[in-house]
Protein backbone atom coordinates (compact mmCIF):
# COMPACT_ATOMS: atom_id res chain seq x y z
CA UNK A 1 0.00 0.00 0.00
CA UNK A 2 1.31 3.70 -1.22
CA UNK A 3 1.98 5.46 2.13
CA UNK A 4 3.32 8.84 0.46
CA UNK A 5 4.38 9.74 -3.10
CA UNK A 6 6.94 13.17 -3.76
CA UNK A 7 8.14 14.14 -6.42
CA UNK A 8 10.93 16.75 -7.03
CA UNK A 9 12.57 18.98 -9.72
CA UNK A 10 15.76 20.66 -9.08
CA UNK A 11 17.56 23.07 -11.85
CA UNK A 12 21.58 21.76 -12.30
CA UNK A 13 22.60 25.45 -12.20
CA UNK A 14 21.15 25.62 -8.42
CA UNK A 15 23.38 23.47 -7.54
CA UNK A 16 26.23 24.86 -9.09
CA UNK A 17 25.53 28.32 -7.61
CA UNK A 18 25.50 26.47 -4.09
CA UNK A 19 28.73 24.71 -4.43
CA UNK A 20 30.01 28.41 -5.78
CA UNK A 21 28.72 30.37 -2.65
CA UNK A 22 28.96 27.36 0.00
CA UNK A 23 31.51 24.56 -1.32
CA UNK A 24 32.47 22.08 1.44
CA UNK A 25 30.22 23.71 3.49
CA UNK A 26 27.00 22.95 1.08
CA UNK A 27 28.15 19.13 0.73
CA UNK A 28 28.45 18.58 4.26
CA UNK A 29 25.09 20.17 5.24
CA UNK A 30 23.17 18.37 2.56
CA UNK A 31 24.88 14.83 1.34
CA UNK A 32 26.45 12.03 3.27
CA UNK A 33 30.04 11.24 2.07
CA UNK A 34 28.91 8.22 0.73
CA UNK A 35 26.53 10.47 -1.50
CA UNK A 36 29.59 12.92 -2.38
CA UNK A 37 32.39 9.77 -3.27
CA UNK A 38 29.26 8.19 -5.53
CA UNK A 39 28.55 12.15 -7.30
CA UNK A 40 32.32 12.51 -8.08
CA UNK A 41 32.44 8.79 -9.64
CA UNK A 42 29.28 9.57 -11.91
CA UNK A 43 30.42 9.93 -15.74
CA UNK A 44 27.32 12.07 -15.77
CA UNK A 45 28.47 15.68 -14.28
CA UNK A 46 29.11 16.25 -10.85
CA UNK A 47 26.46 18.72 -10.45
CA UNK A 48 23.96 17.03 -12.25
CA UNK A 49 24.61 13.94 -10.39
CA UNK A 50 23.66 15.86 -6.96
CA UNK A 51 21.08 17.83 -8.25
CA UNK A 52 19.29 14.27 -8.47
CA UNK A 53 20.23 13.45 -5.23
CA UNK A 54 19.15 16.74 -3.94
CA UNK A 55 15.93 16.31 -5.82
CA UNK A 56 15.58 12.92 -4.73
CA UNK A 57 15.82 13.61 -1.33
CA UNK A 58 12.88 16.37 -1.31
CA UNK A 59 10.53 13.88 -2.89
CA UNK A 60 11.57 11.85 0.22
CA UNK A 61 10.46 14.37 2.51
CA UNK A 62 7.28 15.07 0.57
CA UNK A 63 6.32 11.15 0.58
CA UNK A 64 7.02 11.68 4.41
CA UNK A 65 4.66 14.61 4.42
CA UNK A 66 6.71 16.83 6.38
CA UNK A 67 8.88 18.62 3.84
CA UNK A 68 12.04 19.96 5.06
CA UNK A 69 11.05 20.02 9.17
CA UNK A 70 9.80 18.73 11.68
CA UNK A 71 13.08 16.42 12.52
CA UNK A 72 13.64 15.58 8.50
CA UNK A 73 16.42 17.57 7.38
CA UNK A 74 18.84 16.47 4.04
CA UNK A 75 21.57 14.13 5.81
CA UNK A 76 18.88 12.24 7.10
CA UNK A 77 17.97 10.90 3.82
CA UNK A 78 20.88 8.96 2.19
CA UNK A 79 20.42 8.24 -2.13
CA UNK A 80 22.50 6.28 -2.73
CA UNK A 81 22.70 3.47 -5.86
CA UNK A 82 22.42 -0.61 -5.61
CA UNK A 83 25.05 -2.48 -7.79
CA UNK A 84 21.96 -2.46 -10.83
CA UNK A 85 22.57 0.92 -10.87
CA UNK A 86 19.03 1.81 -9.35
CA UNK A 87 18.94 4.57 -6.49
CA UNK A 88 17.89 3.17 -3.11
CA UNK A 89 16.94 5.50 -0.50
CA UNK A 90 18.41 4.78 3.38
CA UNK A 91 17.14 6.74 6.11
CA UNK A 92 19.09 7.85 9.18
CA UNK A 93 17.89 9.21 12.87
CA UNK A 94 14.50 11.30 13.15
CA UNK A 95 13.87 10.57 9.29
CA UNK A 96 14.08 6.95 10.15
CA UNK A 97 11.66 7.59 12.76
CA UNK A 98 9.20 9.38 10.96
CA UNK A 99 9.07 7.04 8.43
CA UNK A 100 8.65 3.78 11.15
CA UNK A 101 5.91 5.86 12.79
CA UNK A 102 3.94 5.99 9.26
CA UNK A 103 4.68 1.94 8.34
CA UNK A 104 6.92 2.57 6.06
CA UNK A 105 8.53 -0.38 4.61
CA UNK A 106 10.28 0.35 1.38
CA UNK A 107 11.10 2.71 -0.90
CA UNK A 108 10.79 3.04 -4.34
CA UNK A 109 13.15 6.27 -6.58
CA UNK A 110 13.77 7.08 -9.40
CA UNK A 111 16.10 9.84 -10.88
CA UNK A 112 16.18 11.17 -14.66
CA UNK A 113 19.02 14.25 -15.83
CA UNK A 114 19.56 16.74 -18.37
CA UNK A 115 22.42 19.28 -18.75
CA UNK A 116 19.71 21.73 -16.72
CA UNK A 117 17.61 19.56 -14.88
CA UNK A 118 16.77 16.36 -12.33
CA UNK A 119 13.95 14.92 -11.32
CA UNK A 120 12.79 12.82 -9.05
CA UNK A 121 9.90 10.60 -7.39
CA UNK A 122 9.65 8.66 -4.56
CA UNK A 123 7.34 6.56 -3.49
CA UNK A 124 7.02 5.20 0.21
CA UNK A 125 4.87 2.07 0.66
CA UNK A 126 3.95 -0.06 3.69
CA UNK A 127 3.42 -3.71 3.84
Amino acid sequence: MIVGLGIDLCGVERIRRMLADHGERFLKRTFTEAEVACARRRKKGFEETLAGRFAAKEAVMKALGTGWGRGVGFRGIEVLKRPSGKPCVVLHGTTAARAAALGVTAWHVTITHTEDLAIALAVAERG
